[in-house]
């Protein structure tokens, strides 16, 4: 069966497309991305597709008048454009996980009258994927109770190393590839009382703050281990007992299938401020701490005292499946086949 992929700009849009293809061995996959983004350096030379299409398109939300009229009249030729992909590989599916770089080729399904499979990522829906949820053959979301499928698409690594932390003995910070300016503040500031606890600090800064980030941990005279990219994310977590992290759905996920207790600072101006709501679905539950800043809760997590309990327990619920899981439905191949017929 015919089957295109589609949508990115983002890494936390892009794992998706990447953890689902791996269960779709044997099918013909097309990917149709766009020109902007990071979409080419994820799948410009992956040999599971047969064919990959890059689209000149680009975002239209926070763009001005001048640039969102700029911005549809690419979308409306992209569309056109993604029409014809559609007929060239007899698609019999679409599957979106949203982004700007979904939006051509999923109205050209709509158009086409192909069925489109879409999955959401985050707590709070993209504009995208809002629009277009009531016509799409299938609408795939971890935290909507009628969806088909509500396990979150995570390398089984994860999974493997998860274990329970007794007592904070390394903390891992995680802004993502480009960093977070409050995470990397909030990380040197507690740099010296972690240091007089005997506590290890992991920290991603982003790639263009290494160099800063480490100096400025050398004047503190703390070492700490510091990047910026990696693909051996899973076992620095494995290496963790605590993370403080901003809140996109990817790291959410990842942290709980590690069984990684952690603090979610969300990025306070993403779309739809999705990153709260993605880590208030967790905190709800009692399975991680959300705050918008600073870092007074460390008084309460045993890093000031000897205890620990706080986060032995926390570290326990996310390793018994009967608390933080819930049940997969079914698996994607076969809800693309049948949306495909």
């Amino acid at each position: 069966m015919s089957i295109v992929m589609t949508g990115g700009g983002t890494g936390g849009h892009l794992v998706i497309i990447k953890a689902v293809k791996e269960q779709l061995k044997g099918e013909q996959l097309i990917y149709i991305g766009s020109t902007a983004g990071q979409d080419r350096q994820w799948f410009g030379e992956d040999d599971d597709f047969a064919s990959t299409y890059f689209l000149e398109t680009r975002g239209v939300v926070n763009q001005g008048l001048t640039g969102k009229i700029k911005s549809l009249m690419m979308l409306f030729r992209a569309t056109r454009e993604a029409m014809r992909l559609l007929d060239k590989h007899h698609a019999k599916v679409v599957f979106s996980v949203g982004g700007f770089s979904a939006a051509a080729t999923s109205f050209a399904a709509r158009l086409k009258g192909i069925p489109l499979v879409i999955h959401e990522q985050n707590a709070a829906l993209g504009s995208l994927n809002k629009m277009l949820k009531s016509s799409a053959a299938a609408f795939v979301s971890s935290y909507l109770e009628e969806s088909p499928i509500h396990a979150y698409p995570i390398k089984s690594i994860f999974f493997e190393q998860a274990h329970i932390r007794s007592r904070v003995k390394k903390i891992i910070f995680l802004g993502g590839s480009q960093g977070a300016q409050a995470i990397n503040e909030l990380a040197l500031s507690l740099a010296p009382k972690l240091k007089e606890k005997g506590i290890g600090i992991i920290h991603q800064a982003g790639e263009k703050n290494i160099d800063k980030v480490r100096k400025n941990y050398s004047a503190l005279g703390v070492e700490a281990e510091v990047f910026g990219f990696t693909t051996h994310l899973a076992d620095l977590m494995n290496e963790a007992d605590f993370a403080v992290a901003r809140a996109g759905a990817s790291t959410l996920w990842e942290l709980s299938a590690a069984g990684l207790p952690a603090l979610f600072i969300p990025y306070p101006y993403a779309a739809g401020d999705h990153q709260y709501y993605n880590a208030k679905f967790l905190t709800d539950k009692g399975l991680a701490w959300l705050m918008r800043g600073g870092g007074e809760w460390f008084k309460n997590m045993g890093v000031e005292g000897s205890g620990g309990e706080k986060l032995f327990s926390m570290s326990g619920h996310l390793n018994n499946p009967g608390n933080f899981e819930v049940p997969m439905g079914i698996p994607f191949k076969e809800l693309l086949e049948m949306a495909g017929g």
